[in-house]
């Protein structure tokens, strides 16, 4: 189990260094450049920003922390159900744009972190 939780958390802390740095340069810098976009609706997708790098730092933690507590088992299934969450809004919020939801980071990495969580229960 412990093993798995570690990969979980290994893959939550790839995931936030994906978001904080490579997204950071794609998504946040031309969120701040446009123009077009009402003040407050910019500021608040900046701020939404954030809240995904806290959260996602959190889960990665988590997931360390539960590597050394494994016995935590309700914790596990909350930080994979949370995890599957992300990842299956990830694919509906590509859908509704039209995109191919894997070429979003965050379905992939989320479901990965998730799928670590639940195999961690498995064994």
């Amino acid at each position: 189990m412990s093993i798995l939780l570690w990969s979980a958390a290994f893959v939550g802390g790839v995931t936030f260094i994906i978001h904080t740095f490579a997204g950071g340069k794609a998504v946040a810098e031309p969120l701040l450049a446009d123009k077009n976009l009402p003040i407050e609706s910019k500021w608040l997708n900046y701020y939404c920003w954030h809240i995904t790098t806290i959260l996602i730092a959190f889960i990665a933690a988590a997931f360390a922390w539960l590597a050394l507590n494994p016995e935590q088992a309700p914790m596990i299934i909350l930080l994979s159900a949370l995890t599957a969450s992300l990842s299956f809004l990830s694919i509906a919020v590509a859908l509704k744009g039209g995109i191919n939801p894997l070429r979003f980071p965050s379905t992939s990495l989320f479901a990965s972190i998730s799928a670590l969580g639940w195999a961690a229960l498995l064994v």
